[in-house]
């Protein structure tokens, strides 16, 4: 498949975030990246559907919303009303991973399913025949700009490997200090979704930031 580069808000200026979105999608940004947190699943707190409404207005490109809450049944409609159109749950939550992603398949969008760095891979081989994208987490979630674990290129090509056995067309997605530094790395062991926070938002040129990640992966397809 044709890669994906998500830039994710959560590490953009919100005081201008219309413009810096809209530079990550001169530089060729194929999706926006939506961290949304609750305070409780973890340690901090984005915002809500309100923001994903507004990339909505202001954008075309697609709209991924990574649900790192604990009542993700709730609020799964609120966000594809407002325009989302993947939307991630996390396997740890205290709720019925089944019900969810059928839910968020149910109401016409394209359902995922998130691991935690130390999460079993086996966790999600029950859930295959209901998502088509696979979120590997490089960091600990809760923040933005934290370090990229390294046994996390190890565990996508480990995933890799069970999905072409079971599952061949669901799509590996990473996201947790993705850079330049280490994305062609990604795409070797199996990744194709990238979500980079700091990279993008925190660079100087964030059209310039996301023309460099599209022209490594794009050397590589």
């Amino acid at each position: 498949m044709k890669s994906i580069i998500a830039p994710s808000i959560l590490s953009a200026n919100f005081a201008r975030l219309e413009q810096d979105v809209l530079a990550a999608i001169r530089g060729g940004a194929d999706a926006l990246h939506c961290d949304i947190m609750d305070g409780t699943f973890v340690p901090n707190i984005s915002f809500g559907p309100m923001v994903v409404r507004t990339l909505n207005e202001i954008t075309d490109v697609m709209l991924d919303v990574h649900l790192m809450i604990v009542n993700p049944d709730k609020y799964v409609p609120k966000f594809i009303e407002a325009g989302a159109d993947l939307i991630y749950p996390h396997v740890e939550a205290p709720y019925d991973i089944y019900r969810t992603v059928q839910l968020i398949a149910d109401l016409g969008v394209r359902a995922g399913v998130t691991l935690n760095p130390g999460t079993p891979l086996e966790t999600v081989r029950p859930l295959l025949d209901y998502v088509d994208t696979v979120l590997i987490m490089s960091v600990c979630p809760g923040f933005g700009g934290q370090k990229f674990i390294p046994s996390s290129l190890k565990r996508i090509a480990e995933l890799r490997r069970l999905l072409d056995e079971e599952k061949p067309d669901v799509v590996i997605a990473v996201d947790g200090g993705v850079s330049n530094a280490n994305i062609a790395d990604l795409y070797r062991a199996g990744a194709r979704h990238f979500i980079a926070g700091s990279a993008v938002f925190g660079a100087e040129d964030i059209e310039g930031a996301v023309r460099e990640l599209k022209s490594v992966v794009q050397g590589m397809e």
